[in-house]
C-alpha cells in the first residue's frame, strides 16, 4: 500500500512521507477507502515542532511490524493541526471530553463516517507508566471493531450527538463595561505570581494577550497594579531561559514557574505577539529592557523565520543534533562552564558564567544551563558583554541548527505583520516595516483568490489546498490595519475590508456568535466554535478587534455592530476566566475608549513636521486608537476627508464617540490627547 504524503505542502506531513505506514492526508478518498474495505480510521494529528510527535513517529510509525499491522487493519490518516485547525479542534474537543485532557500527538480512532470512538495522545512502543503500548491499543481497537461493532457504533453515535449538541451560551450580545473589566483585572490579580511574574504555576506560558489587556487597562484607567503586573512579568520572562539571550526570540513555554527551562520550540505566533507586547510596554514606560527585547525579537523574526518568498515560517523545532547524531531537545541552546571557557578563554568564560547564571550543577539536564540574566547581575562592562555575546553566538552557529517548519500560515503572518509594522515605526527601523509589507504582499499575491477568499497556508511559493479559517481572516485583517496606520497606504485598509466582509457573510450567525469555519467550508461532525484565547487570539476575539478598528477607520456601522455583539462573550467570560480571554479583554478596552480616531495631514508625506506628528500619534497609548496619515485633501483613507492643514502647517485631528477635539499642530498637545 502506498504512502500518499509525498506531494503535500505541510512539512509535518512530509516528515512522514517515507514512513512504512500507508498514510493518507485528510480527504474524502481516505474515508471512502475505509468504507470500501470495512476498516476503522486511525487519525493521527500533530505538528512539525512537536517533540513527542517526533518520538512517537520514530518509535511506532517508522517501525515496520507496527506499520504492517496498521496497513492491514486500519486506514491511517495524518493531519497537520496547523494546516487544519478545524479538524484538530473538533477531535480535540472529543478527546478532552472523553479523557479530561488533551495534547499532541493526538490519536483518535474513527468510523468510516468520521465519528470518533476511542481516544488518546502519545502511546509508547511498550507498556509503561500505566499506559498501554501502541500495539496493545491497536489490537484492542481492532478486536472491538471486529467483535463488538454494534457497541462501537453506539459509542461513536453518542459522542457525535453530544458534540453536535454543544452550544456556546455567551450570555448576551452586549459588550462588557467597567464592571466586567474591573472584575477581569481582579481575577488576574488573584492568579498573579508576585515572586516570579506571570499567572498560575508550571508549566508557565507567556501571557501575551493578558499583558496587552493590562497595558491597555492602565492606559485607560491609570491602574498602577495592571502596569506593574505587565512590567514585572515582561522583565522576568526576558531575564529567563525562555528568552534566547544571544539571538532574541522566545520559546513556547517554561516547564517551571521561574521561566528557567523552556520547551524549546520557537513559534512564529508567540514571537509576533510578544514583540508587539514589549513594543507597547516601551511605549507606555520608556523601559530600555522593553525596547531591547522588542527589537531583538523583531530581528529574530526577520533573520530566522523569513522565507525566500517574503513570508514567515511557522516554527523552529525544539530538537537538534547534539553533535553525536542524536536529536536532543534544547541541544542548540544550552551551555556548560567548560564550553564557555572553551569559546571565550578563562577570564571571559568566568565572566559569562556569572553574567548568564551558568553553574557547574546546571539549570537543565546533565550539568547544562540555559543562559539567563539573574536579577542580581550587578554592573558589567557593556562593550565586554557585547563581545562575549557575539563570540558565543558565532560559536553556537556552528552547532547543528534546529529544523524549521517553512509553512507560511496566514493568521500567524498577520500577527507578524502587525508586530513588525509597529516596531519598525516606533524605533525608526524602516527595514522592519518593509519586511511587514513584503509578507503582506505575499499574502495578497498568493493566499488571496479573485474573490478575496483566503487560503490558510503556503510553502515554497505554492499555495495549500486548505481554506482559511476565522483566525486567518481576522489576524490578516489586523496586520493590514496596522500597516495602513503605519504607512498611510489605503490599499491595506481596502484589503482588510475585503477580508472582514467575508467574516460578516460567512462566519457570523444571526445571534452575533462566530464560528471558526465558514458556512461553505467542509462539513465536519461539528462546526468548530471556540471564543477562548489560548496560544493565539481566538478567531472570535481577533475578529472583534479587527472589526472594531476597521469601523473606526471607515465609519462602517455593520462592522461596529458586529464587533459589539461579538464582545458579548467577553462580558460573560472576562470576570470568570480572564487568562483565557485576554485578547477579548484588550479589544473591550479599545471599545470602552472609543477607540479614538486620529487623522494626521501634511503638505506631503515627506514633510518632517507631519512625520513627527504621525509618529506621535502612533505612540499614543489610548487603547486601540487608529491612525490615518496622508496629504491634506487626499482620499487615500476615509479619516483624511475634510481635514485641511492649519495655517499651512501639518495638523492632527482626534475624534472619539462622534466628538472631535480642535485640530492641533503641536506634538505635545497631541500626545496629551492620546493619553488618558
Amino acid at each position: 500500500m502506498p504512502n500518499r504524503l509525498a506531494h503535500e505542502t505541510s512539512p509535518y506531513l512530509l516528515q512522514h512521507a517515507d514512513n512504512p505506514v500507508a498514510w493518507w492526508p485528510w480527504s474524502a478518498e481516505a474515508f471512502e477507502e475505509a468504507r470500501r474495505t470495512n476498516r476503522p480510521v486511525l487519525l493521527s494529528v500533530g505538528f512539525s515542532s512537536c517533540h513527542w510527535c517526533h518520538v512517537m513517529a520514530h518509535e511506532s510509525f517508522e517501525d515496520q511490524p507496527t506499520a504492517d499491522y496498521l496497513n492491514e487493519h486500519f486506514v491511517s490518516v495524518k493531519v497537520d493541526r496547523e494546516e487544519r485547525p478545524d479538524v484538530d479542534a473538533v477531535y480535540m474537543e472529543a478527546v478532552q471530553a472523553a479523557t479530561g485532557q488533551g495534547g499532541w500527538p493526538m490519536t483518535v480512532f474513527l468510523t468510516p463516517d468520521a465519528e470518533p470512538f476511542y481516544f488518546g495522545t502519545y502511546f509508547p512502543p511498550a507498556p509503561r507508566h500505566g499506559m498501554p503500548s501502541f500495539r496493545q491499543v491497536l489490537e484492542g481497537v481492532r478486536s472491538a471493531w471486529t467483535d463488538r461493532r454494534d457497541e462501537v457504533a453506539e459509542v461513536a453515535g453518542k459522542i457525535t450527538r453530544d458534540l453536535s449538541q454543544r452550544e456556546i451560551d455567551y450570555g448576551s450580545t452586549e459588550a462588557p463595561g467597567e464592571e466586567e473589566l474591573s472584575g477581569a483585572l481582579l481575577g488576574l490579580t488573584r492568579e498573579y505570581d508576585p515572586q516570579r511574574g506571570g499567572f498560575g504555576g508550571a508549566p508557565k506560558f507567556p501571557p501575551s494577550m493578558a499583558l496587552e489587556f493590562l497595558l491597555r487597562h492602565h492606559a485607560r484607567t491609570g491602574a498602577e497594579g495592571a502596569l506593574e503586573m505587565a512590567r514585572d512579568t515582561c522583565e522576568r520572562m526576558a531575564r529567563g531561559g525562555i528568552y534566547d539571550q544571544l539571538a532574541g526570540g522566545f520559546a513556547r513555554y517554561s516547564v517551571d514557574r521561574e521561566w528557567t527551562v523552556p520547551h524549546f520550540e520557537k513559534m512564529l505566533y508567540d514571537n509576533a505577539l510578544l514583540c508587539r507586547v514589549y513594543a507597547h510596554l516601551w511605549r507606555s514606560t520608556g523601559s530600555d529592557l522593553a525596547r531591547r527585547v522588542a527589537v531583538e525579537t523583531a530581528d529574530f523574526l526577520v533573520r530566522e523565520l523569513r522565507t525566500t518568498e517574503g513570508g514567515f515560517a511557522s516554527a523552529l523545532d525544539a530538537d537538534s543534533d547534539d553533535g553525536t547524531g542524536k536529536h536532543v531537545e534544547g541541544a542548540y541552546y544550552v551551555w556548560t562552564p567548560a564550553q564557555l571557557t572553551e569559546v571565550l578563554g578563562e577570564e571571559d568564560g568566568g565572566l559569562a558564567a556569572q553574567y548568564f547564571g551558568v553553574t557547574e550543577d546546571g539549570t537543565f539536564e546533565e550539568g547544562q544551563s540555559l543562559l539567563q540574566l539573574p536579577q542580581d547581575e550587578g554592573v558589567f562592562d557593556a562593550d565586554r558583554i557585547a563581545s562575549i555575546k557575539s563570540r558565543l553566538l558565532e560559536a553556537r552557529s556552528q552547532r547543528p541548527a534546529p529544523g524549521r517548519d517553512d509553512k507560511v500560515v496566514a493568521a500567524w503572518n498577520g500577527l507578524a505583520i502587525a508586530a513588525l509594522a509597529e516596531t519598525g515605526a516606533y524605533f525608526d527601523r524602516p527595514d522592519l516595516v518593509e519586511a511587514a509589507v513584503s509578507a503582506a504582499d505575499l499574502l495578497v499575491r498568493l493566499h488571496l483568490d479573485e474573490h478575496a477568499k483566503l487560503a490558510r497556508t503556503s510553502k515554497d511559493g505554492q499555495v495549500g489546498a486548505n481554506a482559511g479559517v476565522l483566525e486567518d481572516y481576522a489576524d490578516v485583517a489586523e496586520g493590514f490595519l496596522a500597516l495602513a496606520s503605519v504607512t498611510g497606504e489605503g490599499v491595506w485598509l481596502e484589503f482588510a475590508g475585503f477580508l472582514l466582509d467575508h467574516v460578516l457573510t460567512g462566519f457570523v450567525d444571526e445571534s452575533g456568535a462566530l464560528y471558526d469555519t465558514a458556512s461553505d467550508a467542509e462539513q465536519l461532525i461539528r462546526r468548530p466554535q471556540d471564543p477562548t484565547d489560548n496560544a493565539t487570539p481566538s478567531g472570535w476575539t481577533a475578529a472583534a478587534g479587527a472589526l472594531l478598528s476597521y469601523a473606526a477607520q471607515t465609519g462602517a456601522e455593520p462592522h461596529r455592530t458586529a464587533a459589539e455583539r461579538a464582545l458579548g462573550v467577553v462580558k460573560a467570560l472576562g470576570p470568570r476566566v480572564p487568562r483565557f480571554i485576554g485578547w477579548g479583554l484588550a479589544v473591550a478596552e479599545a471599545y470602552l475608549d472609543g477607540p479614538r480616531e486620529v487623522a494626521v495631514v501634511g503638505p506631503s508625506l515627506d514633510d518632517e513636521a507631519a512625520k513627527a506628528l504621525h509618529r506621535t500619534a502612533l505612540l499614543g497609548t489610548a487603547p486601540g486608537a487608529v491612525v490615518a496619515f496622508g496629504v491634506a485633501g487626499s482620499d487615500e483613507l476615509p479619516l483624511l476627508a475634510d481635514r485641511p492643514l492649519v495655517d499651512g502647517e501639518p495638523a492632527a485631528y482626534v475624534c472619539r464617540n462622534f466628538t472631535c477635539d480642535a485640530p492641533t499642530t503641536d506634538q505635545e498637545r497631541l500626545r496629551t490627547a492620546l493619553s488618558r
